[in-house]
C-alpha cells in the first residue's frame, strides 16, 4: 500500500512538470475564462 502511494504521488508530480513544459496551465485558464464568459452571457 505504502508504494502504490508514492508511486502515483511521483507519477502525478512527473504529469504536473510535462504539462507546465508544454504550456498546458495557459490553454486550462482560457477555457476557463471563455466558459465562466459565455455562462454570465458575455462571451
Amino acid at each position: 500500500m505504502n508504494k502504490a502511494k508514492y508511486f502515483f504521488l511521483i507519477l502525478s508530480l512527473a504529469l504536473i512538470g510535462l504539462g507546465l513544459t508544454r504550456n498546458e496551465q495557459l490553454t486550462v485558464l482560457r477555457k476557463a475564462i471563455r466558459i465562466c464568459l459565455e455562462c454570465i452571457g458575455i462571451g
